[in-house]
């Protein structure tokens, strides 16, 4: 292992010292071991260590894995950018949930020693890809590890959400939108929305839908081989807006007519872990599952 990424949530180590500690420690840590180091550029200022510093869509280019210091947020975005390279991502929880992250603050200088000696395995996570189609023509396509989402944008006001998989007909929901989850983002947006939770090992993706009108609708398990296409159709003048996001980060405006095609990435989030915790011990301390 030639070059570690840091990848440092800059709004946490701009307003909690705590952060900002942890990560001179781990620069510290690893230039002892005679390991290279960059850093995210917004965080490098912040750290006053310029030398290290390198745009954030260029960590997956330089490193040959990245420390993420954040929440799942954090991971999420991180995921989107190493997963085409291949680059595995070892989380620190510095946010809520820490679902993606492997170990917390305290855990760090071990982990380290552990990166470096090559004392770790690598849980792989399906992601999936969207494309827009306007008029017949893709004009947008997106890379997600959580879920691929339809949804309306600032009016309270119902979408009608045509969706087909593998070509034929499954639903017309009218809706407040529609997800489109991996098994990792099962536990997310999904969950949330009255979706099922699935072992991040099983391939299969989760439609759901989101405040549906209608009292049949229920979230589906699909294969992940499927290939879903959800089409806003228009209702009311004018139509509601709508949006596409991705893992909850980025987002592109729908147009009435357009096409969501949704269907399982090549790529894959290779994340570290050091043999801990297992999906269901996670399951239960983060979500209190089966507890009282």
């Amino acid at each position: 292992m030639k070059t570690v990424g840091l990848l440092i949530n800059a709004q946490k180590l701009a307003t909690n010292p705590d952060v900002a500690r942890l990560a001179r420690e781990a620069i510290s840590a690893l230039g002892k071991r005679h390991a290279s180091v960059v850093v995210n550029q917004a965080s490098a200022a912040l750290l006053e260590c310029t030398a290290l510093s390198v745009p954030e869509r260029e960590l997956s280019a330089l490193a040959d894995v990245i420390i993420v210091f954040g929440g799942d947020g954090t991971i999420l975005s991180a995921a989107r950018q190493a997963a085409p390279k291949g680059i595995p991502i070892l989380g620190v929880n510095l946010g809520g949930f820490g679902f993606l992250a492997e170990v917390g603050d305290a855990g760090v200088e071990d982990a380290l020693h552990r990166l470096l000696a090559g004392d770790y395995h690598v849980d792989e996570r399906m992601m999936v890809r969207a494309e827009v189609v306007r008029a017949g023509r893709p004009v947008h396509e997106v890379l997600g590890l959580n879920d691929i989402v339809v949804t309306k944008s600032g009016y309270a006001r119902l979408l009608r959400l045509r969706t087909f998989v593998n070509g034929e007909h499954l639903a017309t929901y009218l809706a407040d939108g529609l997800i489109v989850a991996t098994p990792t983002g099962s536990t997310a947006y999904s969950l949330s929305a009255g979706g099922p939770i699935v072992h991040p090992a099983v391939d299969v993706m989760v439609l759901t839908p989101v405040c549906a009108h209608m009292l049949n609708a229920r979230p589906v398990v699909i294969s992940g081989g499927d290939t879903v296409v959800v089409r806003v159709d228009p209702v009311g003048a004018p139509p509601p807006p709508a949006m596409l996001t991705v893992d909850g980060q980025a987002g592109f405006s729908l147009e009435a007519g357009d096409e969501v095609r949704t269907a399982r990435s090549p790529y894959r989030t290779r994340l570290i872990r050091l043999g801990r915790e297992g999906f269901y011990t996670v399951l239960r301390t983060k979500l209190w599952w089966g507890e009282r």
